[in-house]
């Protein structure tokens, strides 16, 4: 069900510049650059068109009305309700850490220099809506916006059978601070939003996971708006001695490999015996799954176990790897922390399962993929601030900085910045 590797097969296969997948391919790309196109022509009469055809849905009402907001709490169970605030308070915690207030650097009579931090006013949060329903997905990228001031959160996502988005979505929106629901997706939503529309206007930032269409509309639209990330398929990696329980390693590895068909799993293990017996188990597990045929075509085709001489091994192995996210089940797994170099996000311990972090331990699920992890990080507050520096010189400043100022100047041959600082003190 899910291969062996040696480490060098597993690196040629799975890392390497060469064999890495990208989130899109070509004919994905064009497809995406003739829809954006479309949609900053005609606006909402394409943005009809294609929300008819990919979504099944004809109607030209995209907004999700106050009416229908209210009506889908009665919808939703108080279990689900419950959990959702639970898990909702604890994202509001960790991510409020995460706020910075302006600063002064440097306060003289003659220099004052630092940093103001101000939130970007309008903000799209995209929320997938194919193969499953992510009311998570609308917590972990509308609370921190929210945390950090942004005056318009803006939440698209497609309708999935009739004309409404799944009550869920519209309950998680509300305790996450949700402007704005429209009922719009794929590549033709990330347009409306970049863009603009008559009836859904522009914001400043793009955030949340899609499929690959969705992912390519990023690419594209970045420039005219930022976006978090491009992201590729999800993958777990996870190190495993043999104190770890093979029970709990294949049900890790079935979650990820449920997402979809081209979710990527990995164990890296010290323990032959725990290779045998996760694989029983996973044979067992996926037997049980209602997802079954998705992980076992995840796990077969984009899955590996690759067994090493020694955990620095694995972690070396990680660390290239760079997995969106990392789990440790190994002895004494807190000491091992300090080896992780590259990771969109850890999980330590026998007891701490990725889908923790998924829902309900506070630190975001929206991560970096495809070894992306060694440069960048998940979201946070900070995507949703900008950060603007200022500063202040005396004439007295100015005049003891001249000399240097104008010699790079100089040095560069651009004069008129040396005679920015000559001709205020000239006078």
């Amino acid at each position: 069900m899910i291969p062996a590797y040696t480490i060098n097969q597993f690196k040629d296969t799975f890392i390497s510049a060469k064999t890495k997948k990208q989130p899109f391919d070509d004919e994905v790309l064009e497809t995406v650059k003739k829809i954006l196109e479309d949609i900053r022509t005609r606006g909402d009469e394409a943005l009809q068109e294609y929300t008819e055809k990919f979504d099944g849905y004809s109607g030209d009402n995209w907004e999700v009305t106050k009416e229908e907001r209210k009506a889908a709490w009665k919808e939703v169970s108080s279990e689900v309700i419950e959990s959702l605030e639970r898990a909702a308070a604890n994202i509001k915690s960790f991510h409020s850490k995460q706020l910075q207030q302006s600063r002064m650097m440097e306060m003289t009579d003659d220099i004052i220099s630092g940093q103001l931090f101000r939130p970007i006013e309008r903000a799209g949060i995209y929320v997938p809506g194919g193969k499953a329903c992510y009311p998570s997905t609308v917590l972990m990228n509308a609370i921190p916006a929210s945390l950090a001031g942004v005056q318009k959160i803006v939440m698209v996502t497609p309708v999935r059978g009739g004309d409404t988005i799944p009550a869920v979505l519209s309950v998680a929106a509300d305790i996450a601070g949700v402007d704005t629901i429209y009922k719009v997706g794929g590549s033709q939503a990330i347009a409306a939003l970049a863009y603009g529309t008559d009836k859904i206007p522009s914001v400043d930032k793009i955030v949340g996971p899609g499929n690959a269409f969705v992912a390519a509309a990023k690419s594209l639209v970045f420039g005219d708006v930022g976006i978090d990330m491009i992201a590729g398929p999800s993958e777990v990696a996870i190190i495993a001695d043999e104190t770890a329980t093979p029970a709990f390693v294949a049900a890790d590895l079935i979650a990820q490999a449920e997402h979809d068909e081209r979710a990527r799993s990995f164990l890296f293990t010290t323990s032959k015996q725990l290779v045998d017996e996760t694989i029983v188990e996973l044979q067992k597990q996926c037997a049980e799954l209602p997802r079954k045929d998705i992980a076992e075509v995840s796990l077969t085709n984009e899955g590996a176990i690759v067994l090493v001489n020694s955990l620095e091994e694995a972690f070396e192995l990680a660390n290239a790897l760079a997995p969106e996210h990392l789990e440790i089940q190994v002895e004494n797994a807190l000491q091992h922390l300090s080896k992780v170099k590259n990771a969109g996000s850890v999980f330590i311990g026998h007891h701490t399962p990725e889908a923790v972090g998924d829902y309900f331990a506070g630190p975001n699920h929206v991560l970096p993929t495809v070894g992306t992890a060694r440069f960048s990080s998940g979201l946070s507050v900070d995507d949703f601030v900008k950060k603007t520096t200022y500063v202040y010189y005396s004439e007295k400043a100015l005049r003891n900085a001249a000399p240097y100022v104008e010699t790079l100047a100089t040095k560069e041959e651009l004069d008129g910045h040396a005679r920015a600082v000559k001709v205020r003190l000239e006078r």
